[in-house]
């Protein structure tokens, strides 16, 4: 399915992002790809402020008819191997409610242009054998090196250019 919302860089000063932030976040723990448990109170009174001054922090959030339903949390990193900077998605979350509406791909998408402006190497991500995203990682062109042998993989995807 085509996405039929808009992608905004996360500003965590404006409050509405920081509040989809942590709802998001905390819907993501809760499912069984997270901890399966709500956000503890600590990190709901501390990721946001702590976050702010992460400077290689680069975050994404996707919005259909003015709600937030999905979020790319990411990281600007360097490639040793390449002499250039990379981007790592350390999380990527979609509501239920809003999955199969094409949110993942269009975060990922998103992702691409920011490694492109960055001029990043490669798009990385962690991903756990059970995880149901990993078709749209694969769709995506992400490299899964050896799922069968290893229980967690860390994924890549060449950027162009």
């Amino acid at each position: 399915m085509t996405f039929s919302g808009t992608i905004h860089p996360i500003d965590l000063g404006n409050p509405k992002h920081a509040d989809a932030v942590l709802a998001l976040l905390d819907e993501y723990a809760r499912d069984p790809m997270g901890d399966g448990a709500p956000l503890p109170d600590y990190v709901r009174q501390n990721l946001i402020p702590r976050l702010s001054h992460i400077d290689t922090f680069r975050g994404l959030l996707a919005e259909i008819d003015g709600k937030f339903v999905g979020m790319a949390v990411c990281y600007l990193g360097f490639s040793t191997f390449k002499a250039k900077p990379l981007i790592n998605i350390h999380d990527l979350c979609v509501s239920p409610d809003a999955r199969g509406q094409g949110v993942g791909t269009a975060l990922l998408e998103s992702v691409d242009n920011l490694a492109r402006q960055y001029g990043c190497a490669c798009v990385t991500l962690e991903v756990r054998a059970d995880n149901r995203a990993r078709n749209l990682y694969l769709r995506h062109g992400f490299d899964p090196g050896n799922p069968q042998t290893d229980a967690m993989s860390f994924w890549k995807k060449p950027i162009d250019g």
